[in-house]
């Protein structure tokens, strides 16, 4: 069996993030850079089921500029395979749909029995991308799972719903995405590292991936403004006085909070 699991470098949670005035774009060189946890956990669960099943690969894809590659070498130091990497300066400031496009371009290549991703990447926070692979790769799609088991010929895991949980099962080949629920990602080990530099990545370009794709270029939505982050104005100091709790009340009401 053949897992595709998705990775993606993406700004430091913690550190001081900035959108770029004049694209609207996030500015990268801003903050520091970091593989987002949730393709981590997703790189975790591919191994996982490396582990209980004979001769299982993984493939560890992402689409980004030239430093995204260390997503990918962050997975094949937690044990995938091989990785690929599509790498195009005409892809910059794609949006959910043209990423969508160009990686399901590169996933078909693979012929993977089963593409596994996080469900929400902590950057653009669509939640829709495996939703979207499954329809571009015309494959049955088990989202947002908190679990995750495959026998070989089907991939089952359960979802939590309002008032509940929901089993899901779908035939493979099949499209997965996984939640936080699943287990913390392993730390690479040095012979994890060392061993790393010696697999291969395919490093692509949108259009040698499909040629239709070379007038595609262009997110299928772009942002027309941005203005900067307002900065943050002094608070409101209530001195109590005996009618402290009259001023917070007024001062509630002032900002239709009460």
């Amino acid at each position: 069996m053949r897992i595709a699991v998705l990775v993606k470098q993406v700004p430091d949670t913690y550190g001081d993030r900035k959108i770029d005035l004049a694209t609207g774009l996030v500015d990268r060189a801003a903050s520091e850079t970091v593989v987002d946890e949730i393709g981590e956990r997703a790189v975790e669960a591919a191994l996982t089921i490396k582990g209980g099943a004979e001769a299982t690969t993984v493939t560890a894809v992402t689409m980004g500029p030239e430093s995204a590659i260390e997503a990918v070498r962050r997975a094949l130091a937690m044990g995938a395979d091989d990785g690929v990497h599509i790498v195009d300066d005409g892809l910059a400031g794609a949006d959910l749909t043209l990423t969508a496009e160009v990686l399901a371009a590169a996933l078909k290549t693979l012929n993977a029995d089963l593409v596994l991703a996080g469900n929400v990447s902590t950057d653009g926070a669509g939640g829709v991308l495996g939703a979207l692979l499954a329809e571009h790769l015309g494959l049955p799609h088990a989202t947002n799972l908190s679990s995750i088991t495959t026998d070989g010929t089907s991939v089952r895991g359960d979802r939590v719903a309002e008032g509940g949980t929901v089993a899901v099962e779908a035939p493979l080949p099949a499209v997965a995405s996984i939640t936080e629920a699943l287990p913390d990602p392993r730390l690479p080990s040095f012979k994890g590292l060392r061993d790393a530099k010696k697999k291969p990545i395919a490093v692509l370009s949108a259009t040698e991936l499909d040629a239709d794709l070379a007038g595609a270029h262009a997110a299928r939505a772009i942002v027309i403004s941005a203005a900067a982050r307002p900065a943050r104005s002094a608070g409101v100091k209530i001195i109590d006085e005996g009618d402290g709790g009259i001023q917070l009340a007024e001062f509630l009401i002032k900002q239709n909070l009460a």
